[in-house]
């Protein structure tokens, strides 16, 4: 049974978890800066430029693609300006149609390409492929420290690593102006915080936390994670650093419980096959918000930003 673990679920799940936290800890501040559509922003604008980068490179590799996303980014914020200007609407309206449409082009490009020597196309978009990310090489707890297996481990669990422990260490180092400018902008530039920068960097972070977690667990969990558990631990507390705590328990418990029944919850009520484990887990982090909304000791005071 353990080795069986090992081998085809040991993986997924870690990267699964590592995906949540990479995307809840920058969620925390889009969350607390009433900026929240930007994470449902970047992962509908990430796709067509990953596919675009596919196409022209021929390969799904990180550097191709966090330039493919970047690109599409930059593409976004001038297709925003110009329905804004042009068309006269409110900016909200002009980042709903401009993030549509790109999403729309990204899956209208994967259908018409030749995607089939790559784990690419609408389905792996959406859901990722979490369950196809097995550790072949292992043969039980012992391939952990056997070095010809662990260099056989899944890349995305490597890539998705050091995105999450450089995003944890970035939210270190800049905690105390990432805290300041999220509550009191006009205090933080005047002691000299570079605010629009510090802003711009918070969202490239965030893009390149949707970048690296979007080839393996798809847009749906990219989504969640941004979210559910920043917004289910906005509600479980009135400080922040407690936040950041509750929103990466929330996130490794989406991941975990998410995982389990995807694979076995459908069993146990009588069904023959499994689930998707990135619609599992996103699911599960919405049930945890919804229970934060009804029993989360600050569900009243959601309107206020959260204290120190």
């Amino acid at each position: 049974m353990g080795s069986e673990f090992v081998q085809l679920s040991l993986t997924p799940l870690l990267i699964g978890i590592l995906s949540a936290i990479a995307c809840a800890l920058p969620g925390n501040f889009l969350i607390l800066r009433r900026q929240a559509l930007i994470g449902d922003a970047i992962s509908h604008v990430v796709l067509p430029g990953i596919v675009v980068a596919f196409l022209l490179t021929g390969k799904v590799s990180t550097w191709p693609m966090l330039f493919g996303a970047g690109g599409a980014a930059i593409v976004a914020v001038v297709m925003i300006e110009l329905i804004k200007r042009v068309g006269r609407i409110e900016p909200g309206a002009a980042m709903g149609v401009t993030f549509t449409a790109l999403f729309a082009a990204g899956v209208l490009l994967l259908e018409q390409s030749d995607t089939s020597g790559v784990h690419l196309d609408v389905e792996h978009a959406l859901y990722g492929n979490l369950e196809s990310l097995i550790w072949f090489a292992a043969d039980d707890w012992s391939s952990l420290f056997d070095p010809v297996a662990l260099a056989a481990l899944p890349p995305e669990l490597f890539r998705i690593a050091v995105v999450a422990l450089l995003i944890s260490i970035l939210t270190i180092v800049f905690w105390r102006p990432l805290k300041l400018s999220t509550f009191d902008e006009a205090f933080a530039g005047a002691v000299g915080i570079r605010t629009g920068v510090l802003g711009l960097g918070l969202v490239i972070t965030a893009a390149v936390a949707a970048v690296a977690a979007f080839d393996a667990v798809g847009s749906i969990i990219v989504i969640a994670m941004f979210i559910c558990p920043p917004a289910a631990a906005r509600l479980m507390t009135n400080r922040l650093e407690v936040q950041i705590l509750w929103s990466v328990f929330f996130a490794v418990i989406s991941a975990v419980a998410g995982y389990v029944l995807a694979g076995y919850g459908p069993l146990w009520i009588g069904g023959q096959h499994a689930v998707s484990a990135a619609g599992m887990i996103a699911t599960v982090s919405g049930v945890i918000l919804a229970l934060a909304c009804l029993f989360g000791p600050q569900r009243m005071r959601m309107g206020a930003p959260a204290g120190s």
